[in-house]
């Protein structure tokens, strides 16, 4: 059986709730308190499979040299998409209630699962460059209509070309790691010149990633026909931004301290196999794009997506956007072929994000500058009286996604960062 077949049951119990059924078999980079090496492992239910431990006892053979016990998923990727899919399906085989294999073997089974609670997560791959794409007509929309004409609120090229720019590989970072406030030149409306100073209005952007699969070869675009064949998974990203150090420096070249400061990924990496039951069409597009950007059939795919805010304070948080995926205008193959028709080659590891998702209405927005306009509406958190414009310290934020289909869900975990303050100067 396919290892996307809704029929099929793991011998490890699994809730219906779980974001990681048999169904999904995410990959992800982990370590123990007990076992300190970084490893990759799946995640099962409450449960990470260890294919370190399967690599070694001859379950896994990938390839004629190990590739799961590495601190990276990098060398597993660059085997290409066949291995990949049948990897999936050798470990989907193994976990299943009718194969006796793992089941039945007591010690092997206590070796290579290890209870999730007891996995140090850690980035899941060796990012080698990063791009972050402006996908989503809404948030374009709403960003333009926020600091430009309303009536003009799109730029001339963003019907015709998926808008990113590069970012920096080095600052992506996963899960679970604390932000720090980041300093730089501010600009106030009111004063002559700009200042040194905290940023003042700290923002998430909701966001996926998708990583790249294969090498390609400097000068030669890859087709939007077989962009997807490249693609290996997709992660959850929270793109911080520094909007006040962004509203200065963007001018004339676009974000750069504003967004260097740190990026954050989920630690699973959801395969485009595990996701296939979820394609489906994304928004029609008008004017039709140039054909090097012209696609038929079903690129998008069917994503709840939230984002929680926590107060320091707070004994709980607030779901401040509830969203889908499936509205992003440009879709992951169209931001590959654009990326790459110039001739920019593509490595192993490259992150690519979609930029901000946002849908049409307002609880829909994927950042907080859209959620308060800027400020100039407030959102009220769950306690009745707490106030949030931008982020403060000590705030967590917490995004999560899943595909909610009639059999399973295939989810993503999530991706959470704290806010601490900048660091103190003179």
């Amino acid at each position: 059986m396919h290892p996307n077949t809704p029929t099929l049951k793991s011998f490890i119990p699994v809730d219906p709730s779980s974001d990681f059924p048999i169904q999904n078999l995410p990959f992800g980079i982990f370590s123990t308190s007990q076992t300190p090496n970084l490893r990759v492992g799946v995640a099962i239910g409450d449960w990470v499979l260890d294919c370190a431990q399967l690599e070694k006892n001859g379950l896994l053979a990938p390839a004629s040299h190990p590739v799961f016990d590495q601190p990276s998923l990098n060398n597993f990727i660059a085997l290409g998409r066949d291995v990949w899919c049948s990897t999936r399906e050798q470990i989907s085989l193994l976990l299943r209630s009718d194969h006796a294999r793992l089941r039945d073997d007591e010690q092997l089974r206590s070796a290579a699962l290890i209870p999730m609670h007891e996995a140090i997560m850690h980035l899941p791959i060796n990012v080698t460059g990063y791009a972050d794409f402006y996908s989503s007509k809404e948030h374009a929309t709403n960003v333009g209509s926020m600091f430009r004409d309303p009536a003009n609120a799109l730029l001339p090229n963003w019907l015709h070309l998926p808008v990113g720019y590069n970012g920096r590989a080095s600052s992506v970072v996963v899960s679970g790691t604390d932000i720090r406030r980041p300093m730089g030149q501010v600009k106030l409306p009111s004063a002559e010149h700009p200042m040194f100073s905290a940023c003042a209005k700290l923002d998430f952007e909701l966001e996926t990633a998708f990583i790249v699969g294969a090498n390609t070869a400097l000068g030669e675009p890859v087709s939007v026909n077989h962009a997807e064949d490249i693609i290996f998974g997709m992660v959850l990203l929270n793109d911080w931004s520094a909007r006040d150090i962004q509203q200065w420096e963007y001018v004339p070249l676009g974000p750069f301290n504003a967004k260097t400061f740190a990026t954050s990924i989920s630690p699973w990496v959801v395969t485009m196999e595990a996701l296939e039951p979820f394609r489906v069409p994304g928004p029609a597009q008008d004017p039709q794009p140039l054909p090097y950007l012209r696609q038929v059939g079903d690129h998008s795919f069917d994503i709840s997506l939230a984002v929680d805010l926590q107060p320091a304070d707070s004994d709980r948080p607030t779901t401040i956007c509830n969203t889908n995926y499936r509205a992003m205008y440009w879709s992951m193959a169209q931001q590959v072929a654009h990326h790459t028709v110039s001739g920019c080659n593509l490595c192993v590891g490259d992150l690519m994000a979609s930029g901000t998702i946002s849908g049409i209405a307002p609880d829909s927005f994927g950042s907080l500058l859209e959620l308060s306009w800027n400020g100039q509406r407030p959102l009220i958190l769950i306690d009745g009286h707490t106030k949030r414009s931008f982020l403060e310290d000590g705030d967590v934020i917490t995004m999560r996604g899943a595909c909610v289909g009639s059999h399973y869900r295939c989810g993503f975990g999530s991706v959470t960062g704290r806010v601490i303050p900048a660091f103190a100067t003179n």
